[in-house]
Order: structure tokens, then sequence, then C-alpha cells
């Protein structure tokens, strides 16, 4: 997914009145959790591992000031290897 797409700041600005608490959900293998967690440090995670112990499931609630705070953390997220963001 394009997450610097118009058509995706749209629809966030169209779901979401900012500032807003809003919630990521990231599937991410384990051994890359350790990203996730460096792009948002100060922020906690629900963490829920698969049966197998191979993926982690994440929900991070984040209070984001503006639709562009949620993209970038998109784009960020993005660039980590095996990441699903739901």
């Amino acid at each position: 997914m394009d997450f610097s797409s118009q058509s995706f700041k749209e629809k966030l600005e169209s779901v979401h009145t900012f500032p807003t608490l809003y919630m990521f959900k990231f599937i991410v293998p384990h051994a890359q959790l350790d990203k996730v967690k460096a792009i948002l440090p100060k922020h906690e995670m629900d963490l829920k591992e698969s049966k197998k112990g191979t993926y982690i499931s994440a929900t991070i609630r984040v209070m984001a000031g503006s639709s562009d705070q949620v993209i970038e953390i998109y784009q960020k997220a993005s660039e980590i290897e095996g990441i699903v963001a739901l």
C-alpha cells in the first residue's frame, strides 16, 4: 500500500479528527520486533505471539497530531522486512 498517496491521507482525515488516539496494528516476524519498538520507543505495545512463536502481533496506541504523523509512522514501518500493517 502506498501510505504517501493523497487518497490515503484523505481517507485518514475523513475517518479521524486530529489530534486523535490512533491505533497501529502490525504483524511482524519475531526477529524484527526490536525494529518496530525503535519506531515508537515511548509507546506501550500490546504484544501477542503466534502459536509457533514465529510472528508477533503488536498493537500500539499513539496520540497522533496529524495525518502526516500517522503516514510517517507507516512509511517507517514499511521498511521493516516481513511486516504486515493491518
